[in-house]
């Protein structure tokens, strides 16, 4: 019989990150290359100052379902996030499996999605230390980076921690930096330089605010990421809201802040409409330019550079794992399960992952982010907002440990905020969405037909 102490021996996770290192977690994730990549791409999306807007609805919605992530996480900290959830809430051998498989089948697409606007945004950087290099040399560059980037995580990776804090140090840096700048040379007659009609409520304006909140709320992802590693946490019950919330509300105002600085010092009828307009490509060493001049831009174009490498670095190591996790309990296809035969890290996963992030990196800019937010919006956000009515009804209020504030107001927010985001994007990427919730169904039934699991088989035979 075990005993407490052989229990203690076997090999487990440890809970030992606290609030500061939760909160310094989230915040390194959400405060990437995304806000050196997004300002113009939002300015375009009502023309104008406007379009700022676009992130207070963000926040809005973010912030309704950081109080879904909070409570979902402390309720179930263990490590997968999502996956995890969703798995728990619907029912693990019957509907939890169908979503648990759905979250992971989406994830295929939005995490290389994700990963693709790192390397877009550092070809776009790359352009203004390299203006005239050819279509060719920037597909064949990024192609290359997505190589490299494969290449350095096919390994065992045992300095993890100090490639977190070189990536954190450089992006407070860059950030600080911007602001700072800002803040000596911010003009309000350049920053709210409103065009005619700036506010004339439309289907037109209500489309571009749509386009702008979806860009808002790109900067804002990774609020939620220290539920992938609730198994390490302190506290969850505690730490795992309180970092997500002050998280938010952190970043929200060093967006705030870096923004106004740029469109402060840059009138934005110069990079708007982004599309095909080359300053749009690395708005912020315009920036820099215009202040101190093209030597320190160009220096600063290199702390964007290693900012955007670090991203996609990070980003791809941990997205990975995911595959693998959910393959690994028999919630997906076995062979993302794989493990390398000697270095012992999730191959198959950071293959297939790793290639197709090359694949997205050469759609534009506003269609990858587009792209990514709609493919996460039903299965995950949505489906999350399902998982708490769920834990309510199943679980007593002694087995939540947080339980948002105002409840089911939060629920009710989120839910019309992500539904107006995605009916407001361009149909053919929510016809690209559906297309791909409704071939992941299709591949959940030939996959469980296989196997004999649910709906083919008895929820006992699942767990053989």
């Amino acid at each position: 019989m075990e005993t407490a102490e052989t229990n203690e021996a076997k090999p487990h996770l440890q809970r030992r990150f606290g609030l500061l290192q939760a909160t310094a977690l989230n915040m390194s994730n959400m405060i990437g290359v995304g806000p050196f990549i997004t300002i113009p791409v939002l300015m375009s999306a009502l023309n104008g100052p406007q379009s700022m807007l676009g992130w207070a609805v963000a926040l809005i919605i973010c912030m309704a379902d950081g109080l879904i992530w909070s409570e979902l996480g402390a309720a179930f900290p263990g490590s997968g996030g999502s996956y995890v959830f969703l798995r728990e809430a619907f029912g693990a051998q019957r509907w939890g499996r169908l979503m648990a498989f759905l979250f992971i089948w989406q994830f295929i697409f939005s995490g290389p999605l994700e990963i693709a606007s790192g390397y877009i945004g550092f070809s776009n950087y790359l352009g203004y230390v390299w203006p005239n290099r050819s279509a060719f040399a920037s597909n064949f560059f990024i192609v290359g980076m997505g190589l490299v980037t494969i290449f350095l995580l096919y390994r065992q990776i045992t300095s993890i921690g100090k490639i977190t804090i070189a990536l954190w140090i450089g992006t407070l840096l860059t950030t600080f930096i911007v602001i700072a700048l800002g803040a000596f040379r911010f003009d309000p007659k350049i920053a709210f330089d409103f065009p005619p009609n700036a506010f004339k409520f439309s289907v037109g304006f209500l489309s571009g605010l749509g386009t702008a909140a979806a860009v808002g709320i790109y900067d804002y992802l990774g609020y939620y990421d220290v539920c992938y590693i609730g198994d390490e946490v302190k506290d969850p019950g505690r730490t795992i809201p309180r970092s997500i919330l002050i998280s938010l509300f952190s970043v929200a105002i060093i967006y705030i802040c870096m923004n106004l600085s740029i469109v402060g010092v840059v009138p934005w009828k110069e990079f708007v409409p982004a599309d095909g307009n080359r300053k749009a490509d690395f708005i912020v060493s315009i920036f820099v330019e215009r202040i101190l001049g093209p030597k320190a831009a160009v220096a600063f174009t290199a702390l964007v550079l290693w900012t955007a490498f670090g991203s996609v670095f990070a980003l791809l190591l941990g997205y990975s794992r995911i595959p693998y996790a959910a393959a690994l309990d028999g919630y997906f296809f076995k062979v993302f399960g794989k493990l390398h035969p000697t270095k012992n890290f999730p191959y198959v996963s950071l293959i297939v992952i790793g290639l197709l992030a090359i694949f997205c990196s050469f759609f534009k800019l506003d269609e990858v982010i587009s792209a990514l937010i709609t493919t996460r919006i039903l299965v995950q956000f949505i489906g999350q907002i399902g998982a708490v009515f769920a834990i309510r009804k199943r679980y007593p209020a002694s087995r939540l440990p947080f339980r948002m504030w105002l409840y089911p107001i939060p629920c009710f927010v989120a839910l019309v905020g992500w539904i107006f985001v995605f009916v407001t994007t361009k149909w053919p990427i929510i016809v690209g969405g559906l297309g791909s919730l409704l071939a992941g169904v299709i591949a959940f039934l030939i996959w469980s037909s296989h196997t004999r699991r649910w709906p083919f088989g008895s929820p006992v035979e699942a767990r053989t």
